[in-house]
C-alpha cells in the first residue's frame, strides 16, 4: 500500500511542478489587478478605458486585442494586430502618455 502511495505521489510530481509557474503568474496578475484597482480609486492611475480612448485614435485600422498592466512601473501595454503584425503600445498609466511602441 505504501508503495502505491509513493508511486502515485511521484507520478503527480511533474504535473504539480509544472503547475507552479502558472499559479505564480496567476498570483502576480491578481496582485497587479489589485494594485491597479487601488491606484485608480485614489486617483493616482487612469483607468484602462481612459487609456484605450487616448490610444485608439492613433491606431488607425488596427484590431485591438487587449492589454496587460504592470503595477511595478504603472505601465499599460495595449496589444493590436494589423496586417498580421502585432503592435505593442506602452502607456504610462499615471499620465496617459505613450512611452513605447513596437511594430507599425
Amino acid at each position: 500500500m505504501k508503495m502505491l502511495l509513493i508511486l502515485a505521489t511521484l507520478a503527480a510530481a511533474p504535473v504539480l511542478i509544472g503547475a507552479a509557474p502558472m499559479v505564480a503568474a496567476a498570483d502576480q496578475r491578481r496582485s497587479d489587478q489589485m494594485s491597479a484597482f487601488e491606484a485608480r480609486k485614489t486617483g493616482r492611475l487612469l483607468s484602462v478605458r481612459e487609456i484605450e480612448a487616448r490610444v485608439r485614435p492613433t491606431m488607425g485600422d488596427a484590431q485591438y486585442l487587449g492589454f496587460d498592466y504592470d503595477s511595478g512601473s504603472a505601465i499599460y501595454t495595449l496589444k493590436y494586430l494589423r496586417d498580421g503584425t502585432v503592435i505593442w503600445v506602452d502607456v504610462d498609466g499615471r499620465t496617459g502618455q505613450i512611452v513605447g511602441r513596437t511594430g507599425r
